[in-house]
C-alpha cells in the first residue's frame, strides 16, 4: 500500500512542531552563547562610548561620562600620544601579519608533506618533534628566548663562531628594511630625509611606516612561527591523508612530475583546509598578546607594541577602559575585513580555476 500524502494543514502542523522541538534542543547552547558571548560584547561596546575608570557601574551613570565616538576620534583624527601609539601598534602588527601568515603556513605545509611520505622512516617521531613546540607554554618558551637572544646569549655565541657579531636582539629598535638598505649603502638608516621624513600618516612619518619590523619584532616572529607551525602541520596532515590515492595514481600514470603533482593535484584538494589555516593564522596574528607581555611589553621603543596589548595597557594599566574597549573593537573590525578580503580572493581564484578547467 502506498503511503498517504500529507495534506497542507497537517504538514504545516508537523513542521511547526519540529521547529519548536528544534529550538528547545538548541536553547541551552543559545542561552550560554548569548549570556557569555553576545551580552559581554554589547556591554564592551557601550563601555567604548564612555570615559570610564573601572571604579563605578558603567550602566547606572554615576561618575561615568558618555563621550560618544570621542575614544575613536582620539585614535584616528586627534594629534597626540594616543594616536601615535595606536598607529605604531598597527604598523607593528601589520608587519607581523605580513611575515607570519605566509611563513607559518608555508612551513606547516612543507612539514606536512614531509611527514606524509609513506616510505619515510620514523614518521611518528618526526611528527612528535615538529608538533612539540605547539604544546609548550608560550610564557615558558618566551622566557627561554629571552635568555637565548640577549646580548651574551647562546645565539650571539654561535654567531661569533662564524666571525659575526649579533645585535642585542630585544633592545634593537631599528627597522630591518632600513638596516639592510643602510648596510648596502643605499640609504642612511639613522637620518631619513626627503618625502619619507616630511609626510606622515596617523601621526607617523612614512619612514616609520616603511622601515620594516624591528629586530626585536623579528625575534618574536621567529618564536611565533616555531610554536605555531606544528598545529598547522597537523591540520594539513589530516587533509593530506584524505586526498584520494586514485588521483595521485592517475596523475603518476600520466607522467606528471612531483612539482606538477603538488600544484595541480595536492593543493587543489587542500584548498578548503588552506583557507582554514590562513584564517586561523590571520586571526591569531592580529591577536598576539602573550609574547609581547612577557618579552618587553612593547619595548624597545614601542616597536613590539600591538593593538591587543595596547588595549590591555589602556584599560588595566591606565584605567581608561573606554579607550581600551575602542581599540578592541577597531581590532575586531580589522580582523573581519582581513578575513572577508581573504575569503573573497580565494573564492575568485577558485572561480577562475573552475572556468579554465571548463574551457
Amino acid at each position: 500500500m502506498s503511503r498517504a500524502v500529507e495534506t497542507g494543514p497537517r504538514r504545516s502542523r508537523r513542521s511547526g512542531r519540529q521547529g519548536v522541538w528544534g529550538w528547545l534542543f538548541v536553547s541551552p547552547a543559545t542561552l550560554v552563547l548569548g549570556l557569555f558571548l553576545l551580552l559581554p560584547i554589547l556591554m564592551a561596546l557601550w563601555v567604548s562610548l564612555l570615559h570610564w575608570d573601572g571604579q563605578s557601574d558603567p550602566f547606572t551613570g554615576g561618575e561615568t561620562d558618555f563621550v560618544g565616538l570621542d575614544n575613536y576620534r582620539e585614535l584616528f583624527t586627534r594629534d597626540g600620544l594616543d594616536r601615535t601609539l595606536f598607529a605604531t601598534s598597527l604598523r607593528n602588527n601589520a608587519y607581523y601579519v605580513l611575515f607570519f601568515v605566509p611563513l607559518a603556513t608555508g612551513l606547516a605545509l612543507t612539514l606536512a608533506l614531509v611527514v606524509n611520505q609513506r616510505l619515510l622512516r620514523g614518521r611518528g617521531a618526526l611528527r612528535t618533534t615538529f608538533y612539540f613546540p605547539s604544546v609548550t607554554s608560550t610564557v615558558a618558551v618566551s622566557t627561554v628566548f629571552l635568555f637565548l637572544f640577549q646580548g651574551s646569549g647562546a645565539v650571539n655565541g654561535v654567531l661569533s663562531w662564524f666571525g659575526m657579531k649579533g645585535p642585542n636582539w630585544f633592545a634593537d629598535a631599528r627597522g630591518v628594511v632600513w638596516v639592510v638598505l643602510g648596510g648596502l649603502g643605499l640609504v642612511d638608516p639613522d637620518h631619513p630625509s626627503g618625502l619619507l621624513a616630511e609626510h606622515d600618516f596617523l601621526g607617523l612619518s612614512w619612514f616609520e611606516w616603511l622601515s620594516g619590523p624591528s629586530v626585536a619584532m623579528c625575534t618574536l616572529l621567529f618564536l611565533a612561527i616555531w610554536t605555531s607551525s606544528g598545529t598547522f602541520m597537523l591540520i594539513f596532515l589530516a587533509a593530506l591523508q584524505d586526498v584520494p590515492r586514485e588521483l595521485e595514481e592517475a596523475a603518476a600514470l600520466d607522467g606528471v612530475t612531483r612539482r606538477q603533482m603538488l600544484w595541480h593535484v595536492t593543493l587543489p584538494a587542500l584548498r578548503p583546509v588552506l583557507f582554514l589555516v590562513l584564517t586561523l593564522a590571520l586571526i591569531g596574528s592580529w591577536q598576539v598578546f602573550d609574547m609581547v607581555y612577557v618579552m618587553g611589553q612593547g619595548a624597545p621603543g614601542n616597536t613590539t607594541l600591538t593593538p591587543a596589548f595596547l588595549s590591555y595597557q589602556s584599560g588595566f594599566g591606565e584605567a581608561d577602559y573606554g579607550q581600551g574597549a575602542a581599540i578592541a573593537f577597531i581590532l575586531f573590525a580589522i580582523i573581519l575585513l582581513c578575513t572577508g578580503a581573504q575569503r573573497l580572493l580565494l573564492r575568485e581564484r577558485t572561480a577562475r580555476t573552475s572556468r579554465k578547467a571548463v574551457r
